[in-house]
């Protein structure tokens, strides 16, 4: 009876994704903690709490709301139920800190997207979300106990960051974003969806009191994690607006190509006046070898006529062997002087052509080799994704790392990828004249990466190709999940290569 309770038997209704916003992306990884008490076979306690996923198997949330699990590992079951799909499942406590009201949970069956730890400054008065399972609206929305085990959305509620405090000895943030007694354990947000700490606790208004949540601060969860030899996703990249960046990076992309073409013309421009350079001094010195040859020919010519006057004079003196030596002399000298008149050098002479280097357009299909690409932070913006260097091997016609191949789209290079183990489409992109690579990523939900999926099918080959046919349907699977995501992304990573090496 028990494990029915936790496979639950009705499946979601379809419904058409919601846009790829940065809140409803780290709700991906948002569950209800479900938690069961049994004493001889009955059902004897029922609660249930929030959570958020530090890994694709492993959920943070308040101690207190599994505290009867860590107290009675035998008597209670802990059900974590994710934010999509159709299943929930069983986990156990693997990490337990009763002072900082931390737990974190393990399961398996399912693989969650990993909600990431924001790590810099938070002003009083920026936005904040919360996000969870309050229990006053399943009070008011669930028919039956089933529906506290079906997987549904996370219910968000906005306000604002009111300070750092401590309570009772814990350092946690105060805000002003509702949330009741189910919210504790889910992650309060900045408005990129980073968590920036872990609902607990709320005061209690009376009289016409405004009512403050309180989150444990991202300096316990992240200790707290440390301590359970967890590793988590962190980042310190303040939050700025898609639209702005985008617009700024646009531009700033403008400028890089006009500033790669201006510096490739002025290249151009240094090796043409080297090459005009080296071909006047060539010049001079081919003119000054055939002249000097020319003037060797005419000494030798008169010498050779000396030579042979000479003999002729010696006859006249009856010097016949003497005579004979200086005819044979003068005219071998003068054969040479025709010789080397003949083969003077040319006064015409040619260099090699511009390195293609040079040209202010290069070919796109040429290989660039390996590179080391960089992080631009400034051109960027992060919310979730790693920010380390990217390798690529660059090759001919738009093969990379010798098996994947993008597809041209004017100068520069694009591709599509949709991974099978990941929530998230990425459109890659390189351009060759600025050695700017992006990676501009959309983080969907289940239902909408089950759809780009089908729309990818086959048509990604295997290896690097030419073939028309295989690029033509990698084209149009490519344009298919394209026109399918929404209007703007949530990341867009811009790093600038260089030849590794």
């Amino acid at each position: 009876m028990l494990r029915r309770l936790l496979i639950p038997l009705a499946l979601l209704a379809g419904a058409t994704p919601a846009a790829a916003d940065d809140i409803g992306a780290t709700a991906r990884g948002v569950v209800r903690i479900v938690t069961i008490a049994v004493v001889d076979g009955q059902v004897v306690g029922f609660g249930h709490g929030s959570g958020v996923a530090v890994a694709p198997n492993r959920i943070v949330t308040n101690a207190h709301v599994t505290e009867l699990a860590e107290r009675y590992p035998d008597n209670v079951v802990v059900g974590v139920v994710p934010s999509e799909g159709d299943k929930s499942f069983q986990g156990h406590v693997v990490a337990y800190d009763a002072k900082a009201d931390l737990a974190m949970i393990e399961f398996s069956g399912a693989r969650l997207p990993p909600a990431t730890l924001y790590t810099g400054p938070v002003s009083e008065g920026d936005p904040v979300v919360a996000l969870g399972y309050p229990g006053n609206v399943d009070l008011a929305t669930a028919r039956s106990a089933a529906d506290y085990i079906r997987p549904t959305s996370p219910v968000r509620s906005e306000g604002v960051f009111s300070g750092r405090r401590t309570l009772t000895g814990v350092e946690v943030l105060l805000h002003t974003a509702s949330i009741a007694r189910g919210n504790s354990g889910g992650p309060l947000l900045d408005r990129c969806g980073r968590v920036i700490g872990i609902n607990s606790a709320i005061t209690r208004g009376e009289e016409g009191d405004s009512s403050f949540g309180f989150a444990i601060a991202d300096t316990e969860l992240a200790a707290f994690l440390r301590a359970a030899k967890q590793p988590f996703q962190q980042v310190g990249t303040p939050c700025t607006s898609i639209e702005e960046r985008l617009r700024e990076d646009s531009d700033a992309d403008a400028r890089a190509r006009s500033d790669a073409a201006s510096n490739a013309r002025e290249t151009l421009a240094r090796e043409t006046l080297a090459r005009e350079a080296a071909l006047a001094e060539a010049r001079t010195t081919a003119l000054t070898r055939r002249e000097n040859a020319m003037a060797l020919a005419g000494l030798m010519l008169v010498l050779g006529a000396m030579g042979i006057g000479g003999a002729g004079f010696l006859v006249l003196r009856e010097d016949a062997r003497r005579a004979r030596w200086a005819l044979y002399g003068g005219g071998a000298v003068m054969a040479g002087a025709v010789v080397v008149y003949l083969l003077r050098p040319s006064a015409e002479v040619s260099l090699p052509a511009v390195a293609a280097a040079a040209r202010p357009v290069a070919s796109a299909n040429a290989p660039l080799g390996r590179l080391t690409c960089a992080f631009v932070p400034q051109r960027s913006r992060v919310t979730v994704s790693s920010t380390q260097d990217v390798s690529l091997d660059w090759g001919r016609s738009g093969c990379v790392n010798g098996r994947t191949q993008y597809l041209p789209g004017g100068d520069r290079w694009e591709r599509v990828l949709v991974p099978d183990g990941e929530q998230t489409v990425s459109v890659l992109g390189f351009d060759p004249a600025t050695k700017t690579y992006t990676n501009t990523r959309y983080l969907l939900g289940s239902a909408a990466m089950e759809s780009v999926r089908k729309m990818r099918g086959d048509a990604v080959p295997k290896s690097c190709t030419v073939a028309p046919a295989t690029i033509e349907r990698l084209t149009q699977a490519e344009a298919a999940i394209r026109a399918a995501l929404p209007p703007l992304p949530n990341e867009k990573l811009v790093y600038s290569c260089r030849k590794t090496g």
